[in-house]
């Protein structure tokens, strides 16, 4: 029999198509063939990229050469820009405003047909770090409200390039899916005087435990209740945390040795899909008049990775709703036997 299950943060209703279950062999996972080119991310092509912003390098390199483990450049072909100054007009009944802010590429690695779960645990915090970095110093950009870290693997899940990278978009305004989380996340602290993702980790690690996949020292990596996608993941703090900013260093590493399993076990169960993964943090606090002062508290930074397994079609876009044909349970049970 479906079932309709409510996400308990944000309220969005999922079906669980269970008369559709699917397993991970049910999934046809289409073999990509990228186009042999020169590769402007590789080591010893710094010059093909735009100058870059951040980098880790060997001691003794200079910037924009090679002597690198990452590298974050601006994205040649930006989604917003840098240059300008913010404004904003109506246009009738409508509202617009400039597009200003910034569209940055995180190069994970030197190596050519490496991906992220390849890389040994210390090279991917540093990837980390990298984020943390450019997070920071967006920070300081008045025009910004909110960066959000995305990481887009294989054509099918929106990646143009082959070499591992993962990206970062400065907006001048909340998106409207994390603005959902924090009103979601405020009104539990209202009720409850307690962090809503403090008590989903609870909930799924102490009472029920059907759908938790993994758990490391400060992380835990769970399938949703209310999952989206097949195999989709949320991975959370243990440390009730608002900002990703606030990672401590011992937490960077522990998150590295997490994300080099969860995607270990996604290639080994459903033979190496296409994902999508984004960082969901706190906006930048700018307090003005209304702004409510309990963000610290009630929010809670994660990352949400989904893979590309299905489509969304007519009636997911018409509706709002999403078709899952794998209940969270079954998948997290695949994913926490799944050796790697």
């Amino acid at each position: 029999m479906p079932e309709l299950r409510k996400d308990p943060v944000i309220g969005r209703w999922v079906i669980i198509s269970t008369e559709r279950a699917k397993k991970p062999s049910d999934f046809k996972v289409v073999r990509e063939e990228w186009k042999a080119s020169s590769c402007a991310f590789c080591e010893g092509h710094e010059s093909e990229t735009p100058p870059e912003i951040y980098a880790v390098r060997s001691e003794g390199t200079v910037p924009n050469t090679p002597g690198w483990d990452v590298r974050v450049v601006p994205n040649k072909y930006p989604a917003l820009r840098i240059e300008g100054e913010l404004s904003r007009e109506g246009v009738g009944m409508c509202a617009m405003m400039n597009g200003i802010g910034a569209h940055e590429v995180i190069i994970e690695t030197p190596e050519h047909g490496k991906d992220l779960v390849d890389l040994p645990e210390d090279h991917i915090a540093q990837v980390i770090r990298a984020y943390r970095q450019r997070i920071v110093d967006l920070r300081g950009d008045k025009r910004f409200k909110y960066v959000l870290v995305f990481k887009n693997q294989g054509q099918n899940a929106g990646a143009s390039l082959q070499h591992a990278h993962s990206q970062l978009i400065a907006t001048p305004i909340t998106p409207k899916r994390v603005k959902e989380e924090l009103v979601g996340a405020k009104e539990h602290y209202d009720h409850q005087h307690s962090c809503i993702f403090c008590d989903y980790i609870e909930q799924e690690t102490k009472v029920f435990g059907e759908r938790l996949v993994a758990e490391t020292a400060h992380f835990v990596a769970l399938s949703p209740f209310a999952a989206r996608f097949p195999f989709e993941m949320w991975i959370l703090p243990q440390r009730h945390s608002a900002d990703f900013t606030y990672i401590q260093d011992d937490e960077v590493v522990d998150l590295a040795k997490m994300l080099k399993l969860v995607l270990g076990k996604l290639r080994v169960a459903l033979d190496d899909p296409p994902f999508n993964y984004l960082l969901h943090t706190a906006p930048f606090r700018r307090p003005r008049a209304g702004y409510w002062a309990t963000i610290e508290e009630d929010y809670h930074w994660h990352i949400e990775l989904m893979p590309r397994l299905t489509s969304v079609a007519g009636f997911e876009r018409g509706s709002g709703f999403y078709i899952n044909p794998t209940p969270p349970e079954v998948a997290a049970q695949i994913l926490r036997e799944t050796e790697v």
